[in-house]
């Protein structure tokens, strides 16, 4: 169920992977999202799996739409969802959670203040700049001692575009301009959010360097599988 369990400060923080849940088919076997034709119920045992496993008093989700919108767990009534890509917490105990299948997955956390968060980062995201949009939301907010963690995703290697595409991703973040291992162009994103963190000089621990999730089947991957790809994820929460 976790790939890797890690801490920095208060904030504990798991990346989960696709194995110890209840799904099967495309999905099998931790699935953390019904947005791709796996059952709910299933999907809810998932999550309810993660968030016991993780011994959170409530698993906060949120509906990522490729944005930069910043929301606080706090602000989101019981029950509801935020359309949001980065999602922060100040309340010990309380998990937020971010569901990817190729995008980057990003736990951030202070060192020294009860401050966490979770970030979806895509192409699109990285564009936006949801990375810039959460670390100045946690900052504005008190932190002062962030570090980054940073997990699976598409490699430079596979995640091939048009040249055109990726060029307009090159011309706002240079580093994330690539080449697949065939020759043809490219956008690696987890290097452009590692750029990123570095301009905001927020030091990262770049966990997923080698795990592409488009060669390694302990990965959903939207690329390799399609639409029904399930999701995994990487959760954060404050211990008090």
């Amino acid at each position: 169920m976790f790939w890797q369990h890690g801490r920095i400060g208060a904030v504990e923080f798991v990346f989960t992977d696709r194995l110890g849940g209840t799904s099967d088919g495309p999905w099998e076997s931790l699935n953390l999202a019904d947005s791709n034709g796996d059952d709910p119920d299933r999907v809810a045992a998932n999550l309810a799996a993660v968030a016991e496993a993780t011994a959170v008093d409530r698993l906060i989700l949120m509906t990522q739409v490729h944005g930069r919108d910043v929301v606080w767990e706090s602000q989101v009534p019981d029950g509801e969802v935020p359309v949001a890509d980065a999602l922060l917490t100040d309340r010990p105990g309380v998990g937020v959670l971010v569901r990817v299948a190729d995008c980057t997955p990003v736990v951030l956390a202070d060192r020294e203040q009860p401050l966490a968060g979770v970030v979806h980062c895509g192409r699109v995201g990285l564009v936006e700049g949801v990375i810039d949009a959460a670390v100045s939301a946690m900052r504005d907010r008190g932190a002062t001692a962030l570090q980054a963690v940073v997990g699976p995703r598409a490699c430079g290697r596979c995640y091939e575009l048009p040249a055109e595409l990726a060029d307009s991703v090159a011309a706002v973040v240079p580093q994330a301009r690539s080449t697949t291992s065939w020759g043809t162009d490219a956008v690696d994103v987890g290097a452009g959010v590692l750029a990123q963190l570095a301009a905001l000089d927020v030091p990262a621990d770049d966990l997923g360097a080698g795990e592409c999730t488009i060669e390694h089947d302990r990965w959903f991957s939207y690329r390799r599988q399609g639409p029904a790809s399930g999701r995994f994820g990487a959760v954060a929460v404050i211990r008090a």
